[in-house]
């Protein structure tokens, strides 16, 4: 879709065209899924986050300012729907082992697209903790820092979190090498 026509419905979801959010839903949900997926348990919750998601797309529209793309807006929604749904799951027991060991695990991966797709099927076996800090380390880019105030933890918890799911991501690995 041409980004003069993604703009046209747009303009119309704002005003609460149906058949415009119907649209923009159907462009954008395939990805937004599959990044909804990273973050869920299961299809079904990853399926309600995307839900909530387009509804906080539809309803928060305003705070769209233009700058950037509509698609890393919607996808930073996205992320957020998840991070909250994640936070009224888990319970409050949180382990904190500092680990200041950085994720190089994706780099060797990307060459090899079925081992790409292997280690997302492991990804998404994650404990729902290491999985969403595994994915806005490793995958969306953010600082320990960040992850930390997003996910309401300390910076300490968030490395500790990431080094068990490598840790946790390369015994899986070996596994399967052999």
């Amino acid at each position: 879709m041409e980004n003069s026509t993604l703009n046209i419905i747009w303009q119309a979801c704002k005003k609460q065209d149906r058949k415009a959010q119907a649209a923009l839903y159907d462009y954008f949900s395939k990805k937004m899924l599959a990044v909804c997926m990273r973050y869920a348990n299961t299809t079904l919750e990853a399926e309600d986050i995307l839900q909530n998601g387009f509804v906080n797309v539809f309803t928060k529209h305003h705070l769209y300012d233009g700058k950037g793309s509509l698609e890393g807006w919607v996808k930073r929604i996205m992320i957020n729907v998840a991070i909250e749904t994640h936070r009224k799951n888990r319970g409050r027991v949180t382990e904190s082992i500092d680990d200041n060991e950085s994720l190089q695990l994706i780099s060797h991966i990307n060459a090899d697209q079925t081992a790409y797709k292997d280690l997302m099927t492991l990804v998404q076996q994650l404990p729902t903790g290491y999985r969403t800090i595994f994915n806005l380390y490793a995958i969306e880019g953010y600082s320990h820092k960040e992850i930390a105030e997003m996910m309401e933890i300390s910076e300490g918890n968030s490395k500790s979190q990431l080094s068990r799911a490598r840790q946790w991501l390369q015994s899986k690995l070996v596994k399967l090498t052999y």
